[in-house]
């Protein structure tokens, strides 16, 4: 049985949810608990509808404003000073992540081996390490693990 907190949650479009029914997945949508077949599919409908709706006036009121001649976004984040920053940040973030630390150290010890970066790179994927994003390992982020790896205090 899968259990959502609210219906919304679980898809806004009528379509996913008619074919999630026809395909006899059990669900069970906690805000709606003795909601049947039929109810749900209006609340969906409904759901939709709003959605589009709410789309359509947030595109209306970006295109106002950029008749208005007001600059979108912020430019202040497009700086190359900003940008660095932001891959600093991401940097930093990567090395101080225990999952890649730990990584790391093995890879480390597979490349004193001789291993290549793809044995290593399928190593700590079979080990069950990803990246920071939860991604798998390749071998140019096996390089760039062993590149920045954060020397030992």
């Amino acid at each position: 049985m899968l259990l959502v907190a609210k219906l919304d949650r679980l898809s806004i479009r009528v379509a996913f949810l008619a074919t999630l029914m026809e395909s006899r997945v059990r669900f069970q949508a906690v805000d709606l608990p003795a909601a049947d077949e039929f109810t749900l599919n209006i609340l969906a409908a409904v759901a939709q509808k709003e959605a589009s709706a709410i789309s359509s006036r947030t595109r209306d009121a970006l295109a106002a404003k950029k008749a208005r001649d007001a600059v979108l976004g912020t430019p202040a984040n497009l700086t190359p000073a900003a940008r660095a920053k932001g891959l600093a940040t991401r940097q930093a973030k990567a090395q101080a992540n225990v999952h890649n630390r730990q990584a790391a150290q093995l890879a480390t010890l597979l490349k004193a081996t001789g291993a290549t970066l793809r044995a290593i790179a399928d190593r700590l994927n079979r080990s069950g390490y990803c990246t920071r994003r939860g991604k798998v390992f390749h071998p140019m982020g096996v390089q760039r693990l062993l590149a920045k790896r954060p020397e030992r205090a």
